[in-house]
């Protein structure tokens, strides 16, 4: 349904040509980080830094001090007692970094990601690849030789890989690609963060429940698409590698790992091959939490790493997490906007224009906002509804579609103007979320209590009249004169533009009961 419909989403918002520039692929990490230099949003760090506190505390700052339009990615080139670079921050500092590595423009992410879940392209083996330059197989294997940073230093247990990690279903023989962060144990352990239900849990489950190692591997650098497709909350069964090839625009190339049964990517930077053996477990975390708090200690599956491949000249890439906001947060949020936006499209909901997750929480628990024409009484209520049922979402907001949702002056404007508590929130009871996941949520006498969400309906009811704004014939001819008159350049903010063209958009045929 949403196949027929891409066109009109761009129309509705971005009335361009997607022609006009050609984009070759990126085949690897390094191209973009080319690409990121040459726009100003990666910086080199040349003195020496110590990855086991030094490095993600200047990372923090970078988080905590700078507005996300300030953001950049760090490159680190001197680590105390490596040869080996470490970078993070490289595809999660801004909207525009995102947009960077899909190749995109930061107001067509949306529809970047929809037309990649249209056309998913399956990946392509090939017989090698860099990724696997250089190979240690059994007692070679040291973590040890790669500077594996300490993500929350003088909290965390140890250094965290945060990555990509690929597993296998034992029936279907379908990968899969997701995030579970990994406590270096020793030289050659990993505790292994996979929490119930999720996928990369089933496909460990596939295995070990027969008697059989689990194959799974971590995926360091890989082309940018392959970061992004990783985090996508696609069903099971769907292989998130042919996501990412939609959004790349071509085949991702993989190789057939040295010592386990997986496809890796052939163009990462490193590749670290590990099995679950049934039974084997031990201690992980404490860890910091993306949620910004300490995750508790548990009982985790505990992988034997059998191989470790990289490229002869390798850089080290890790997501930076934990109090928000971060890399991690921002990655999750652009990546599963576009996936929801697709889902009430498919759903019917053909009136839904734009979907936004807020960047500190990321897809998880997150506060997601819908833009949409309400056709009828309650339609929005249905609408976020829909949303907080089918998602992890726990605040839904839905709103008219003349509001910037990525602008929260306009944001809180719409929710003052638009919204009655009384009529317009509705509570959702009785919703279960790990208290892993959630601080709100906590457990007594073993029993977890249950959470709930919140949907906010802030759009018109009725026609409260026209917006107290000249005419955009008006105040088109006084930009004129701003110029005329030597006043600071300006660009115009995108509610301003969404105001102004609120009589034009209320002219327009009506798209339909849905």
């Amino acid at each position: 349904m949403v196949d027929n419909r891409i066109d009109d989403l761009y129309d509705v918002f971005h009335p361009i040509n997607l022609d006009e520039e050609v984009f070759m692929p990126y085949r690897d990490m390094r191209e973009y980080l080319a690409a990121l230099e040459s726009a100003g949003k990666l910086r080199r760090v040349r003195r020496e830094v110590d990855h086991t506190w030094e490095l993600s505390c200047v990372a923090r700052w970078m988080y905590q001090a700078l507005s996300e339009e300030e953001r950049f990615g760090m490159l680190f080139e001197k680590i105390k007692g490596f040869s080996i670079p470490v970078m993070t921050g490289v595809l999660g500092a801004s909207r525009e970094s995102y947009a960077i590595a899909l190749e995109t423009k930061p107001d067509l992410i949306n529809e970047k990601w929809v037309q990649a879940l249209c056309h998913p392209i399956p990946p392509r083996q090939v017989g090698s690849g860099p990724s696997q330059e250089v190979v240690y197989t059994g007692d070679q294997v040291d973590l040890g030789k790669i500077p594996i940073p300490i993500w929350t230093p003088g909290k965390d247990a140890a250094p965290y890989l945060s990555c990509i990690t690929v597993s296998r279903d034992a029936d279907t023989g379908i990968q899969n690609m997701a995030t579970y962060r990994a406590m270096v144990k020793d030289k050659n352990h990993l505790a292994v963060n996979i929490p119930p239900a999720r996928h990369g849990t089933m496909g460990y489950e596939s295995y070990v429940k027969k008697g059989r190692p689990a194959p799974f591997a971590w995926v360091v650098a890989a082309e940018p698409a392959v970061h992004l497709g990783a985090v996508a909350n696609v069903p099971y069964g769907v292989d998130e590698v042919t996501i990412a090839g939609g959004l790349k625009g071509a085949p991702v190339e993989m190789v057939k790992a040295r010592t386990v049964d997986l496809l890796v990517p052939a163009h990462a930077e490193f590749i670290i091959e590990c099995e679950f053996r049934p039974g084997d477990h031990g201690q992980e975390g404490p860890f910091g939490e993306f949620a910004g708090y300490m995750g508790p200690v548990g009982d985790r599956p505990v992988a034997t790493v059998t191989a470790v491949t990289h490229r002869k000249d390798p850089i080290y890439y890790g997501y930076i997490s934990q109090m928000p906001p971060s890399e991690s947060t921002t990655i999750q949020s652009l990546s599963n906007s576009g996936l929801i936006l697709k889902m009430l499209h498919d759903l019917g909901y053909r009136t839904v224009r734009d979907v936004h997750i807020d960047l500190t929480y990321g897809g998880l628990l997150a506060h997601g906002i819908v833009a949409m024409k309400s056709q009828y009484p309650g339609h929005a209520k249905r609408v976020g509804r829909t949303v907080a049922n089918e998602t992890s979402l726990k605040r839904v907001t839905v709103v008219d579609e003349d509001v910037d949702i990525r602008d929260s002056m306009h944001m809180d404007w719409a929710l003052n103007a638009r919204m009655n508590p009384q009529h317009d929130i509705l509570i959702i009871d009785n919703v279960f979320t790990s208290a892993i996941l959630d601080p709100t949520v906590r457990v007594r006498d073993g029993e977890t209590e249950m959470s709930s969400k919140v949907i906010i309906d802030a759009t018109e009811k009725g026609h409260p009249g026209e917006f107290s704004i000249p005419s955009k014939e008006l105040m088109m001819r006084a930009l004129e004169t701003w110029k005329e008159i030597d006043l600071p350049a300006i660009r115009v903010p995108r509610r301003t533009q969404l105001v102004l063209d609120r009589p034009a958009r209320d002219a327009k045929k009506s798209d339909g009961p849905n």
